[in-house]
């Protein structure tokens, strides 16, 4: 079976996306393939489909637990076999994930970086077929990156046991980092290797969206900016905010004044999250009012606006959900909108994200007591964290901990794990045939335990975990309903009913050291400091920065250096209207000449902005005005 088959058989799709041939032609000749296609471009279908053509199994690498569940399910519901294994997992569940991938017939293993260093995963890793080491989000590997994960630093070692090439994937990658990527994972080379140490390919998709229309805007009444938008712009759009209570509080506000919206973040529950998202998915809600919690891996492809309400960290996150917006192809509006309260907040997290050392030893030392950890103790200890409650207990500042957190997690000290999600369980407490004689005077009830009976046989024997949402389908009720229902049976000592909990985890790395022996590595330190306040003050650039066309600023920054005036953007539309101004004031002025049209402009009257002299100039020199 051809890929161009495979693509029909599976997925419908009559052709590939600009690309994508190109790419799992690569990989079927069994190169290491670097693919930097922008957000939208497809980049599951470039691994799915040599997978599927060569025998084993794809391990996939991808930091995104949401976005490898959803994977599994949309793979299954095309009748390919795929698991999943991350920390929200049991011990027994993951032995039992991995003894599949290795024993059973399934195509691709999802598995969060975490995952890569434990001695289990490795142990199996020895013995599966495995066909493709597929790198999802790759950026999060370099050093150079806005999304550095220490965990991908795993991967290159993964390659010492597995001989197989590597597919990485990303969206946002600078010359620099994509570099640095494909050294991270450059094969190693063994002694008794004749072909030496084997290149990668790199392919790389243009950054230009024709369809895209980016617009920045300098205000203060960003509310009613917001509100025009949804106004005068069909379709579904994205809002982002950075702060949670801001966008519960502008969510209310919006629905106020008549626009369908709900808002999504990182606090509200599991279930919550899939609720808002499938309903923004599916229409029923039309903006969705968010942090940067959303979006990743959700390919709707009709979103016509995506307003970011607060300064993104980078250029690289902006592109990346700024991107969300028309990947149906049609004509849609990414609008920033700032004023110079965002800057000095975006000032204040430079500060904020690379705190003292000193600072950082020291909560390294209290998640420890926090912990009741001893000295020399604690090597691989997964600890349950409640942020608030560590905050509380020792009289310290959110904001100011989280970074302190991920810096202990880039030297390699711990990995802070949030809202890492644990299955519902259950277990049928009566006897099989004990249940036929019970009247529950509800026939919903009735239809749940058949379910869990068919899906789960060993629902009898022990404490099973279960799929809320396809029990929840099963039944032809909502997730919340369903918890109610899985409830009641318990009061009446049906079941056995464990909720889901939701819980942050730190993973120790190794045993506590006493104070001063930590090593912070200062000059990594410095390193990605200095990366971060680049990055972040490329993003204020961008935002001033109102006489370059916006799509070439952003080609540029990625390295792209064959770029055009897009001819849509705000900055383009203000020239063509400006050029339109120019020539108006020499048709209504006979025989005025340049220094007339230098003094219009010096008057204040006039409004003439400052570029309109350069362009004036040009279109002198180009005998366009005489």
């Amino acid at each position: 079976m051809t890929a161009l088959e495979t693509l029909q058989r599976y997925w419908g799709y009559s052709g590939f996306r600009p690309m994508q041939e190109q790419i799992i032609s690569a990989a079927l000749e069994g190169k290491d393939v670097l693919a930097i296609l922008p957000t939208g471009g497809g980049k599951s279908v470039c691994f799915q489909v040599p997978s599927l053509m060569k025998d084993g199994i794809a391990v996939v690498v991808t930091p995104l637990v949401a976005l490898m569940k959803d994977q599994v399910e949309n793979l299954s519901a095309r009748g390919i076999r795929a698991l999943c294994v991350h920390s929200g997992m049991s011990g027994r569940e993951i032995d039992t994930a991995l003894n599949n991938a290795a024993y059973g017939d399934f195509k691709f293993l999802y598995v969060s970086p975490e995952r890569l260093s434990t001695r289990l995963f490795r142990s199996y890793l020895e013995v599966m077929d495995v066909n493709y080491i597929v790198v999802d989000e790759a950026h999060c590997i370099s050093q150079w990156g806005y999304d550095f994960r220490p965990d991908y630093l795993q991967i290159a070692r993964m390659r010492e046991l597995v001989d197989a090439p590597v597919l990485a994937l990303t969206a946002t990658a600078t010359p620099e980092v994509a570099r640095d990527i494909m050294a991270r994972l450059a094969r190693p080379v063994r002694p008794d290797d004749s072909c030496g140490q084997r290149d990668f390919v790199l392919i790389r998709s243009g950054f230009e969206r024709p369809n895209l229309s980016y617009v920045v805007r300098k205000c203060e009444d960003k509310t009613g900016q917001l509100l025009s938008i949804c106004n005068s712009v069909s379709g579904s759009g994205i809002v982002y905010l950075r702060s949670r209570k801001r966008c519960e509080e502008l969510s209310s506000l919006l629905s106020s004044s008549g626009v369908s919206c709900s808002f999504y973040h990182a606090g509200l529950s599991a279930v919550d999250r899939s609720e808002r998202q499938n309903a923004w998915r599916e229409g029923t809600v039309r903006v969705m009012v968010c942090t940067n919690a959303f979006g990743m891996g959700i390919d709707k492809p009709d979103v016509r606006f995506v307003v970011h309400c607060s300064l993104p960290e980078s250029p690289e996150a902006y592109f990346q959900e700024a991107g969300r917006a028309g990947r149906d192809g049609l004509r849609s509006w990414a609008v920033l909108l700032w004023n110079s309260r965002d800057v000095q907040s975006l000032r204040m997290l430079q500060k904020l994200s690379f705190p003292d050392p000193s600072y950082i030893e020291d909560i390294y030392q209290k998640v420890h007591v926090y912990a009741g950890i001893p000295y020399n103790g604690g090597d691989g200890a997964r600890v349950k964290f409640d942020l608030q409650e560590f905050c509380r207990r020792f009289s310290l500042k959110a904001a100011e901990v989280l970074p302190a957190l991920k810096y202990l997690g880039m030297s390699d000290h711990l990995s802070y794990c949030e809202d890492v999600q644990v299955p519902t369980r259950v277990k049928i407490l009566m006897d099989r045939n004990a249940l036929y004689d019970v009247d529950f005077g509800d026939g919903r009830l009735v239809s749940l335990l058949e379910s869990l009976m068919r899906l789960y046989p060993g629902v009898f024997s022990f404490t099973v975990p279960v799929d809320e949402d396809e029990l929840a389908r099963r039944c032809s009720v909502r997730v919340p309903e369903l918890r109610q229902m899985l409830y009641s049976l318990s009061l009446e000592h049906v079941i056995k009913y464990v909720p889901s909990p939701e819980d942050s985890l730190i993973v120790l790395h190794h045993p506590r050291l006493m104070p001063g022996n930590l090593d912070l590595q200062p000059e990594k330190y410095r390193f990605l400091k200095e990366n971060y306040l680049r990055r972040s003050e490329a993003m204020i650039s961008y935002a001033g920065t109102d006489d370059r066309c916006r799509s070439r600023q952003l080609l540029e920054y990625f390295g792209q250096k064959e770029t055009s005036d897009c001819g849509h953007c705000d900055v383009c539309l203000s020239e063509n209207r400006l050029e339109d101004r120019i020539r108006d004031y020499f048709s209504s002025h006979p025989g005025a000449g340049f220094e007339d049209f230098a003094r219009y402009c010096a008057d204040p009257s006039s409004s003439m902005p400052r570029k309109a002299l350069a362009l004036c100039r040009e279109l002198v020199d180009k005998g366009e005005i005489f």
